[in-house]
């Protein structure tokens, strides 16, 4: 049964870029009014304009640094303020962090954590009450790197770990109410991600457009009995599954192997 969105109001994370544009582009295609979240305030006002140009649906720009630990809270305020009441919310503002963990930034891995994690509980709970009214959709944006330990980007691949697990426990307690939530779990994509991370060793397979991963996305929400997780693209998929063959010693070290080797590749290039 197809989600209908029309006349909600959808409030995307991370939409100055990336995934972050293209949801906002299929939700409001779909008619869903938008609130978009982003620093960025020149990339949201960007975005707001091609789309109120593109559709009917009312959008609201709201430069937020998500970093912050209460900014959820601050946001959902100023949406009540504004009398604005939230149907479905994408959960997508995230970065990642390259290296070994003993050079690591201690400060950077703190916003890493908060923006990965703690932005994403706080937000979600923010407007649970709300969501919970459906019908609307709840949407995490996790990672393939959820699936197995990722030296090297060791922080980024736990944040993303607990993001899945999150999800998959809010697909339960949210069963039988109009709210359909959903973990998605894309591999490398075309998106800025790997500008903010410094480097592409990270990269690994073939890379997916964002335009894929939204596809995915809405097949599954569109099911009446969708999955609380999903891995976009095939390979990945399968990837993902075959972890569970493994050990988690074999997989550390598997993944430490495969990570290696993608960082090699990526300086013999250079």
């Amino acid at each position: 049964m197809k989600l209908d969105l029309s006349g909600g109001t959808t409030l995307i994370t991370g939409a100055s870029s990336g995934l972050g544009v293209e949801f906002a582009r299929r939700f409001a295609a779909r008619g869903s009014n938008l609130v978009l979240v982003a620093r960025r305030a020149e990339r949201l006002e960007e975005l707001a304009s091609e789309l109120r140009a593109a559709t009917n649906v009312h959008i609201e720009v709201l430069p937020t640094d998500l970093g912050v630990s209460g900014a959820a809270i601050a946001l959902r305020n100023e949406l009540e303020r504004r009398q604005i009441r939230i149907t479905s919310l994408i959960n997508n503002a995230g970065f990642a962090s390259h290296g070994a963990f003993d050079q690591a930034d201690p400060e950077r891995m703190a916003g890493e954590m908060q923006l990965n994690m703690g932005a994403v509980v706080e937000l979600s709970r923010a407007f649970m009450p709300q969501l919970l009214q459906g019908p609307g959709a709840l949407i995490m944006v996790a990672s393939t790197a959820a699936y197995q330990p990722t030296p090297g980007m060791a922080v980024y691949g736990a944040t993303k770990a607990f993001v899945l697990s999150f999800t998959e426990a809010l697909w339960a307690e949210a069963r039988g109410t109009g709210l359909r939530v959903l973990a998605v779990s894309p591999g490398s994509t075309k998106t800025e991600f790997f500008d903010v991370v410094g480097t592409n060793e990270a990269s690994v397979g073939v890379q997916q457009t964002p335009s894929q991963v939204i596809d995915a996305t809405f097949r599954e929400l569109d099911k009446a009995n969708g999955r609380p997780s999903i891995v976009s693209g095939r390979i990945n998929h399968f990837t993902a599954l075959g972890t569970r063959l493994l050990s988690r010693r074999a997989l550390a070290r598997t993944s430490a192997r495969v990570l290696g080797e993608v960082r090699l590749a990526a300086q013999q290039v250079g």
